[in-house]
């Protein structure tokens, strides 16, 4: 009777033993980095475990809510938008939001990334109906910040931090995109067009100037080359009446020496015979001066008129 009453206690006691280690270890949290933990001592919030140890009150304490403090990103589907202009369109995009405050993301509302999603989801709605169609292309860094905005203030009483929205796709209707793309085509082929109008009038242009530079060059050089050829035609001539000059120089002083004057009565009848004879030889019809026999008289008649245009001697009359 001893020994089983002995043998009930030792089970007794190794259950209660095995009750108080199970208890222990459940009793014992350990919180990984960026991660935190909502405690609850009797149904009612006791307090938020953050990274690290810790050991809870067993039977009367537990974890009721678990929230990651990274940056979170939120896929927002597809919805359906009508822009100003009375086109609709589908818009997706990501949210990216980040837990600020565990105990109100847990206890402020039921859902925080649901909630986050359908109000990203209504603003974008607002949003596109204030902006044509050609504009929500452009206008994507305004729809994101308005986006954020919006969700950001509503998300506050939740605990929730909102970091930013990006739209990720704008899909019109297939009818839409065909007219977008002839616009596109269109635009482009006009582009192509200014272009090509614009290289022909800058080539034209640029041929023009150089025709321009190339008669200017020209005339440049004909300008140059007149007045070379005009220099060289006035030094000619200096030098042509230069010697002429020394030439009848020398000839005046000729005559005057000793026998100058029988030297030129000859030279002149040489001259005349000479002259007459070429009239003769190029002319059918030739007229004959009276005198022409008498050639010693046209010497004389010369002579005469040398010896007048002669200077005197000093003491000799002319």
């Amino acid at each position: 009777m001893l020994a089983l009453e002995s043998g009930a206690l030792t089970i007794i006691l190794g259950g209660i033993i095995a009750f108080a280690l199970v208890a222990l270890a459940l009793s014992i949290k350990i919180v990984p980095q960026k991660k935190a933990y909502i405690v609850e001592r009797l149904g009612k919030y006791s307090t938020t475990l953050e990274a690290g140890f810790h050991v809870l009150v067993p039977i009367f304490d537990k974890v009721a809510y678990t929230h990651t403090l990274k940056e979170q990103a939120v896929d927002v589907p597809p919805q359906a938008c009508i822009t100003k202009d009375n086109i609709a369109v589908e818009v997706d995009g990501i949210l990216y939001m980040q837990v600020s405050d565990p105990k109100k993301a847990s206890y402020g509302i039921d859902n925080y990334r649901f909630a986050a999603t359908q109000l990203a989801q209504t603003t974008m709605r607002s949003v596109m109906g204030k902006l044509d169609l050609d504009r929500t292309f452009e206008e994507r860094e305004t729809i994101n910040s308005v986006i954020v905005e919006a969700v950001d203030k509503a998300s506050d009483p939740w605990g929730v931090k909102v970091t930013r929205y990006e739209v990720k796709n704008i899909l019109p209707p297939q009818s839409i995109k065909d007219a977008m793309e002839k616009q596109m085509r269109a635009e482009r082929e006009k582009r192509a067009n200014i272009a090509e109008s614009e290289g022909d009038r800058q080539a034209r242009i640029n041929r023009a100037e150089g025709q321009k530079r190339e008669m200017i060059e020209k005339s440049e050089g004909e300008k140059q080359k007149r007045i070379n050829e005009a220099e060289g035609r006035a030094v000619e001539i200096l030098k042509v009446a230069e010697a002429t000059a020394n030439g009848i120089r020398e000839i005046a002083k000729a005559i005057n020496e000793k026998g100058g004057v029988n030297a030129v009565n000859l030279r002149i009848a040489e001259q005349y015979l000479n002259e007459f004879g070429k009239l003769a030889k190029t002319n059918n019809s030739i007229i004959i001066p009276t005198d022409l026999a008498d050639i010693a008289g046209v010497i004389k008649a010369a002579a005469s008129v040398i010896k007048d245009q002669t200077p005197t001697k000093s003491g000799e009359a002319a």
